[in-house]
């Protein structure tokens, strides 16, 4: 387990490391001018310049980043543009919230798919799973905006009963959670049933079966502790993406999370804002896999981490 542990956290600080020094080249590359994005309207060639010189712009491109990895292992990211703050900040203010969106989400994902892959695998192949399964496939086939905007029509503008956009309160937390939980029900569902038809009629149920266990803890004790791990990769695979912020929802929704941030980020091309939040948000999406590998023993005793099967 140690020798494991310090592998994977090797592996995690080299592929944060790469994500950063991507992430440093490619906004550097792209069009677009920082220094016009800061300045009034009105500014001039001069003004343009002395940004330029403020900010270290129009030093050659290894020597911001150099400077780039000095102030990273110092732990200091840089004052952000638009924010005229350190940008580091900027992002944990609004990470709670992309935290708390994710967390509602995939926790209502988890409520809804267990039961629901369940029932599908119980009833394969019959007309009503058939009749799932279109849903499911429907679900995964709706944009995020289109079933974020067809949310607030409903719900907040025919029958306004919930708050159209931001946090004020807690109920503006329902409908960006179910936005963001529709596709991840679509596809975890399909998971489930899919593990679960497999174990279900696999060689050790049908022996339990024969010496009269019952049908309900064939079910929930053997083919869905058997589908544990599938299961929880494909939730912390999607709890990890929407770390990264679920930018089409915040959108529609006003939600101040990181999505929207790096919206303005990137149109204002903020390079400090937009490097703390890959920084941060890498950082997490790495740890919640990192996690989720912890977690194989627990719930499988066959698996043992770093050795082959």
């Amino acid at each position: 387990m140690p020798t494991y542990l310090a592998r994977r956290l090797g592996q995690s600080l080299l592929t944060v490391f790469l994500t950063l020094t991507t992430v440093f080249l490619l906004v550097r590359l792209a069009p677009g001018d920082p220094a016009a994005a800061y300045a009034p309207p009105s500014a001039s060639n001069a003004d343009l310049a002395r940004i330029r010189a403020e900010f270290g712009l129009d030093d050659p491109l290894i020597s911001q980043y150099w400077i780039f990895l000095r102030d990273l292992f110092t732990g200091n990211l840089g004052t952000s543009y638009s924010f005229h703050a350190p940008a580091f900040d900027v992002v944990m203010d609004r990470m709670p919230y992309t935290v708390t969106l994710a967390v509602s989400a995939i926790a209502v994902t988890t409520v809804v798919v267990v039961p629901l892959g369940v029932w599908m695998a119980r009833r394969a192949d019959t007309k009503r799973e058939l009749g799932a399964n279109v849903m499911t496939i429907a679900g995964q086939s709706m944009p995020d905006f289109w079933t974020g905007v067809m949310l607030l029509t409903v719900f907040a503008v025919l029958f306004p009963v919930l708050p159209a956009s931001g946090f004020t309160t807690w109920s503006g937390l329902v409908l960006p959670t179910v936005t963001v939980a529709v596709l991840q029900l679509a596809l975890v569902s399909r998971l489930v049933r899919r593990e679960m038809v497999s174990a279900l009629t696999s060689p050790y149920v049908t022996v339990a079966r024969s010496r009269g266990v019952s049908e309900h803890a064939l079910t929930w004790r053997y083919a869905l502790g058997n589908s544990a791990v599938p299961l929880l990769t494909a939730l912390g695979t999607r709890f990890a993406a929407l770390l990264n912020g679920v930018v089409v929802v915040e959108v529609v929704f006003g939600w101040p999370g990181v999505g929207s941030l790096v919206v303005r980020a990137l149109e204002t091309r903020d390079y400090p804002l937009i490097q703390a939040t890959v920084l941060v948000t890498a950082t997490l999406a790495i740890l919640v896999q990192l996690l989720v590998d912890l977690a194989y023993p627990l719930l499988d005793p066959r698996v043992r981490l770093g050795k082959a099967a």
